[in-house]
């Protein structure tokens, strides 16, 4: 391994693809594996100890997702840059890691060669966008949903009632239900079943 190698964290919930993805990457001259998280929390937990050039975050993974670990790694080691690798590839998602503070975005299947040459261009200084999402992202607009409308979305996806998400989150059933309901207008959709559906597709929430 070089001196100047280009040092990196790789945070993904799932223990093969990370170790899949630590193990093609190892394998270039110019970069080095120095840590594999299991969620965004332990990410942290890993920069803020080893202060890497680069963290390879996954969008969903348990407790802090990919997007609150980017915002609060970003704060936390600003000289870290973050490149997001998923599975997920929704518009909504690509906007908010960018607004997080991510440099790029790109998803799991694309080629080990198109993977590391997206490290070195990040590292660089350079952002990297996968470009049909980037497209379409473009086309789609900004997330319509306030911060409350997509926890109480979130919450729903389950099937519970406005009374059990108005205790979760500290609100009376009424104010939950209009929040519901505004949320099921901004997405187009006819029943808070299908505004979940609509905004997960979207990556909204």
């Amino acid at each position: 391994m070089v001196s100047d190698s280009i040092r990196l964290v790789i945070a993904d919930d799932q223990a093969l693809v990370r170790g899949a993805l630590g193990a093609l990457l190892d394998l270039e001259d110019d970069l080095e594996v120095v840590g594999l998280a299991a969620d965004g929390e332990q990410a942290l937990s890993l920069v803020e100890e080893l202060a890497p050039d680069l963290c390879l975050m996954d969008i969903q993974m348990p407790g802090i997702d990919g997007v609150e670990a980017t915002r609060a790694l970003r704060t936390a080691s600003p000289r870290t840059r973050v490149l997001i690798v998923t599975t997920f590839a929704r518009p909504g998602y690509l906007r908010s890691a960018l607004d997080a503070g991510a440099s790029g975005f790109i998803v799991k299947d694309s080629p080990a060669e198109k993977l590391a040459d997206a490290v070195r261009r990040v590292h660089a200084g350079m952002r990297v966008l996968d470009p049909t999402l980037a497209e379409e992202s473009l086309f789609e607009g900004a997330n319509p949903l306030s911060e409350r409308e997509r926890q109480v979305l979130r919450l729903a996806a389950d099937g519970r009632s406005a009374g059990a998400i108005a205790a979760e989150v500290f609100l009376s059933a009424g104010t939950v239900r209009n929040h519901l309901s505004a949320a099921i207008g901004k997405t187009g959709a006819g029943n808070r079943a299908q505004a979940v559906r609509i905004a997960v597709d979207k990556g909204w929430i």
